[in-house]
C-alpha cells in the first residue's frame, strides 16, 4: 500500500518537509493536534503535560511492558493560530537527536478535505539524517493513518 504522507528531503539541508492530504475537515485535523486525549490515541503515548497555547509546554511518555520509559519527549509551543498553524519545539529525551523546530500548517481544501504541511528543522544535517535512518517514514504514515481513522469515527 502506498504511503499517503510524503517526506521531502534535500541533501545537505538541516530540514525536511512533510505533506499529507486528509479526508477530514481542517477543523478536525487541527483538533487531532491540540487535544491531549486525541493525541494519546493516535500517537499511542501518554500525555503528561499539555498546555496548548502560545508559550505553553507539553510532555509525553510511553512505557514498555515492564513499566520502563521507552519514549519521552517535551517541548514548547511558540505559536498557535487555531485551525491554521502550530509552531513548537520537540525534543526526545535520552537520545542524541537534540531539539527540533516544527512548523505545522493546516489548510482547508474542501469542506471534507484538508492539507497538513510540516516543516521540521534540525540542529544539524547529521541529526536530521540520524532521524531518517529510523523507521521515520513508516511511523509518521502510521500515525497519520490513525488520525484519519480516529477523526472519521468521532
Amino acid at each position: 500500500m502506498e504511503q499517503q504522507t510524503k517526506i521531502q528531503v534535500e541533501n545537505g539541508k538541516l530540514d525536511l518537509h512533510i505533506h499529507r492530504i486528509f479526508q477530514l475537515p481542517a477543523e478536525l485535523l487541527f483538533k487531532a493536534y491540540v487535544e491531549a486525549q486525541l493525541i494519546e490515541q493516535w500517537m499511542g503515548t501518554k500525555v503528561l503535560k499539555w498546555d496548548c497555547r502560545k508559550h505553553g509546554a507539553y510532555q509525553m511518555q510511553t512505557l514498555d511492558q515492564k513499566g520502563n520509559i521507552a519514549f519521552q519527549a517535551h517541548g514548547v509551543i511558540h505559536e498557535l493560530i487555531p485551525q491554521q498553524k502550530i509552531v513548537r519545539t520537540f525534543e526526545m529525551e535520552n537520545t542524541p537527536f537534540g531539539v527540533q523546530l516544527e512548523i505545522y500548517t493546516f489548510k482547508s481544501i474542501s469542506p471534507s478535505a484538508s492539507e497538513l504541511n510540516m516543516h521540521v528543522i534540525y540542529e544539524s544535517v547529521e541529526q536530521r539524517d540520524q532521524v531518517l535512518k529510523l523507521p521515520f517514514a513508516y511511523g509518521i504514515n502510521m500515525a497519520h493513518d490513525r488520525i484519519q481513522k480516529l477523526m472519521l469515527q468521532g
